[in-house]
């Protein structure tokens, strides 16, 4: 087929990009990349591109369509700049999973009506929360608000609020000035400074091959080549880590050390240590994302302490104390405190100042401390029932963990259970989205443990995963097809 076919879709053999064939439409002016690059991406959003697929070789396509091979890596290199194809040095062009479209096929982000939400993350929220968010509100409406309500500067934050972070961080092992503190508007929005100010277009970064699927999101977002790394009960391997350095051009690793999503994995001291050294030899920057820390009472290294020139450390307050207490603190090295600020003012001009108030009036009294007391006792109770009614199938949990990893029974599928699930009214989420990279570790399923569930209700919300678990699947999935 030359390039001036007829305009539509083009096939590919047995869901495999190996035998696509894309058809390019006859459009004036267009040049031949750009047709097909669009004819790349129309086919991606089809479904006849799947992802992981490995793509064509530019040669294969070339002879195959009529074009140059010059043609094809100008394509390819657009769709990948685009987030929707990943070039991997010595291996190929892959197809890449549409991270921020996936998410919302598995994760509800809003009131699930009546299903039981186990989908998504978040602090458990019981009336000694609401007390408190209410004593707050009525502390805040009587006092005055000039201080954190009028300004609009600095950037990096009022310095009472810096000076709270400061204190908050150093309870989770990282003594710093408060002027390498930034707030920031929750976990999310700090990872995503810390990565945009060390790693450029079609720069490697590492991460864990399951991991936290905001990292994925921000390769398809800043289009660096995310690659995953194998793990174990401590999170990255050393050796693994060692062998990534060793092999390529590595700007950074992004992980989830305490109590990582979505197994639950927590590094050791020692492990930590290790990890710091390798990243030190070959001038490597750790992005150490710290969201769930405040929940581990046992201290344990920060690369920030460990790496004070090439670790960033991120957390919040989201998954310890409150889920709506979208503030967080951002630790930087020295010497980037500027270029962070400035990528800050550009994105959010600053955090909000209102969160940030809250945050600080909890540090300073303790509300804080207690509401992360209490969080402990609640992870560990419904731990707990997991263990009771789900333990043959758990592969992945920490007693403190608001999640926990399943195995899925090798009978099912997990989008087969996952539809199951959703037919009982549970909402659950596979490994698609925590998935990093090429490589495809074991599967599973994440179930969360947060949210307002009373104990009664989860244990019977988890019977139900165990006796759908224990079924045999349909011979042929009715509402799929339908």
């Amino acid at each position: 087929m030359d390039a001036g076919g007829e305009a539509g879709h083009g096939e590919a053999a047995s869901g495999s990009a190996g035998g696509w064939h894309p058809l390019l439409p006859r459009r004036p002016g267009a040049t031949k990349h750009k047709l097909l690059t669009e004819a790349i991406i129309a086919d991606i959003e089809a479904g006849l591109l799947p992802p992981r697929a490995r793509m064509p070789t530019h040669r294969e396509l070339a002879r195959r369509i009529g074009v140059s091979v010059q043609t094809v890596s100008i394509s390819y290199k657009e769709a990948e700049r685009l987030g929707y194809l990943s070039g991997e040095v010595g291996r190929g062009t892959f197809v890449r999973s549409r991270i921020t479209e996936q998410a919302d096929r598995f994760m509800l982000d809003r009131s699930p009506g009546d299903k039981a939400d186990l989908s998504i993350i978040r602090a458990v929220y019981t009336e000694a929360h609401e007390r408190a968010s209410r004593a707050m509100m009525t502390a805040l409406a009587e006092a005055d608000n000039s201080a954190f309500m009028r300004p609009c500067r600095p950037i990096a934050g009022l310095d009472a609020h810096r000076a709270a972070g400061q204190q908050w961080v150093a309870r989770l092992g990282v003594s710093t000035d408060r002027n390498r503190i930034l707030i920031t508007n929750g976990a999310a929005h700090g990872l995503f400074l810390a990565v945009a100010a060390v790693v450029r277009r079609g720069d490697v970064v590492l991460t864990e091959s399951l991991t936290d699927h905001g990292i994925i999101g921000l390769a398809n977002v800043l289009g660096f080549t995310l690659r995953g790394l194998p793990t174990d009960g401590e999170g990255v391997l050393v050796e693994a880590f060692e062998a990534a350095c060793r092999s390529g051009d590595v700007a950074a690793l992004v992980m989830v050390p305490t109590l990582g999503n979505p197994t639950s994995h927590v590094a050791g001291a020692e492990r930590r240590r290790q990890i710091a050294e390798v990243a030190r030899r070959h001038g490597v920057f750790v992005i150490e994302d710290e969201v769930y820390k405040p929940l581990v009472a046992e201290p344990l290294p920060a690369y920030a302490e460990l790496l004070p020139d090439l670790a960033f450390f991120v957390t919040s307050f989201t998954k310890s104390v409150l889920t709506g207490l979208r503030v967080g603190y951002l630790v930087v090295p020295p010497q980037y405190a500027i270029r962070v600020a400035s990528i800050l003012r550009v994105t959010s001009w600053s955090a909000t100042n209102l969160a940030a108030e809250i945050a600080t009036r909890w540090v300073e009294d303790g509300t804080a401390d207690e509401l992360v007391v209490l969080q402990r006792a609640e992870a560990r109770a419904r731990q707990a029932i997991v263990a009771d009614v789900l333990g043959a199938y758990v592969a992945g949990s920490h007693p403190l963990s608001l999640s926990a990893w399943l195995a899925v029974p090798p009978h099912w599928s997990e989008e087969g259970l996952v539809r199951q699930l959703a037919r009982r009214g549970i909402a659950v989420t596979p490994s698609d989205p925590f998935v990093a990279g090429e490589e495809r570790p074991a599967g599973g399923i994440r179930i969360c443990l947060g949210g307002r569930l009373s104990h009664a209700a989860l244990r019977e919300t988890l019977e139900a995963v165990r006796d759908t678990f224990a079924q045999l699947p349909p011979i042929y999935d009715v509402d799929a097809i339908a």
